[in-house]
């Protein structure tokens, strides 16, 4: 089902079109409309006018989509004995969603309309509301039915249904796109230096288990001759003794296939050949070495409370994660991500919100003095699949420390039941 946030919107007439043209989404279909009891008048059948628009026509998965629902033409008429006055008619809708994504939009129009003369036809409305792409691929939107309030002298009601042997015909339509997965291979070293020829100890992790994984040196970009195979287990790693003999490597680096790349491969981790063999000559070399150090991260607190929305309105409950810091000690050329995913909410009953409805807005400050850029990830769904937090670029010399933060916001669906409700935010350093 779509998660409903419905907004309001005026009611406005139809856009203007060429003559003898309707506008691009605009359909017919008949309707139902039986008048209020109370008004004493026989139901009006015949075809309503409707047009369908939405903001985003190609969104991503987690992205939030606005839509706007225009009754141009409503066989409906009004419903008093005499003149309905100006700024009394309220209308509500629904949106049908099929394809990648089924379910229902309630939309909402604001009391905006012209007087009109007793025994005319209600006047074009528009309503808006809002839904949350949850699926990739196409999504069809086509007009349900209606209910047109009027609030002078007695509130009545005028709901107006499709025919039952003539559905809606698709008025919009939208093309979502997947996120994008998180690369999550990383390598560790038992070591950060040693002389030429020494056997390094590399743990490889986060492959596929089963993966044929290559553990080599590089010297910039490039890979030297110190290379080892290993097959990940189980758990996706792979322990392997790399012997570094050429003196050009900088770093280490485990990937699959034939060659590294930034979606099948690790980030490096940086190594120092130390060759301390004196020269030839009378004269002798003074070296001193700067250790590199690691690459970690802290957190402010341990628990997350975000604010309460009330019972039946449903709404946005907005919080904080706790400022992260990520200090980059290594030296080396490797940048480093901040992942987060979050599970499903559960509250009383067992009773779910999906992980999806959570969305951040994240904050990154690099200190003075730290040679890397921090980019915070782009606002948006977090969610079970996971979601980019911070970040900084590879670079032929990177570290520092970095203050990270994201407000986040949790979509309640309106009567959700009272309670608490709790989820478990993971955030990967890698």
């Amino acid at each position: 089902m779509a998660v409903l946030a419905a907004t309001t919107g005026g009611a406005l007439s139809a856009p203007a079109a060429a003559e003898g043209e309707a506008p691009p989404g605009q359909v017919d279909f008949l309707t139902h409309c039986p008048a209020p009891q109370e008004a004493g008048l026989p139901p009006a059948d015949g075809p309503t006018t409707a047009r369908i628009t939405v903001d985003n026509p190609a969104p991503q998965v987690g992205d939030t989509v606005t839509v706007t629902y225009q009754v141009v033409r409503t066989p409906a008429v009004n419903p008093v004995g005499g003149e309905l006055p100006a700024d009394v008619l309220t209308p509500t809708g629904r949106i049908l969603l099929a394809g990648a994504q089924s379910g229902e939009v309630t939309v909402v129009g604001a009391k905006r309309n012209d007087p009109v003369p007793a025994g005319a036809a209600l006047p074009a409305v528009t309503m808006t509301g809002t839904f949350t792409v949850t699926a990739p691929g196409e999504t069809t939107l086509a007009p349900g039915g209606y209910t047109l309030h009027t609030s002078h002298l007695l509130d009545l009601d005028t709901t107006c249904t499709a025919d039952a042997a003539s559905a809606a015909p698709v008025s919009a339509r939208l093309t979502a796109t997947g996120l994008p997965t998180a690369n999550l291979r990383s390598v560790f070293l038992g070591a950060a230096q040693g002389r030429p020829g020494a056997k390094v100890k590399v743990t490889a992790a986060g492959f596929p288990p089963g993966a044929a994984v290559t553990v080599a040196g590089r010297a910039g970009a490039a890979e030297t001759a110190d290379r080892v195979s290993a097959t990940a287990d189980e758990l996706g790693t792979a322990l392997v003794e790399l012997p570094v003999t050429d003196k050009a490597t900088t770093a280490v680096i485990a990937y699959e296939g034939g060659a590294w790349s930034a979606r099948q491969g690790s980030g490096p981790a940086a190594y120092t050949v130390v060759d301390a063999a004196p020269p030839p000559s009378a004269a002798r070399k003074v070296t001193a070495t700067v250790e590199p150090g690691v690459l970690g991260m802290t957190q402010t607190g341990e628990d997350i409370t975000l604010g309460a929305v009330p019972y039946g309105d449903g709404g946005a409950a907005p919080g904080r994660i706790g400022t992260v810091t990520v200090t980059d000690a290594r030296g080396g050329p490797a940048g480093w991500s901040l992942i987060g995913k979050v599970t499903d909410f559960t509250g009383p009953g067992g009773i779910r919100i999906p992980g999806a409805s959570l969305s951040w807005t994240p904050r990154c400050v690099a200190a003075e003095g730290s040679r890397s850029v921090c980019t915070p990830g782009s606002a948006g769904v977090v969610g079970p699949e996971g979601a980019l937090l911070a970040s900084t670029p590879d670079a032929p010399l990177v570290g520092g420390t970095f203050t990270i933060d994201a407000t986040v916001t949790l979509k309640v669906p309106p009567y959700t039941p009272p309670g608490a409700y709790t989820a478990v935010l993971t955030l990967t350093l890698s």
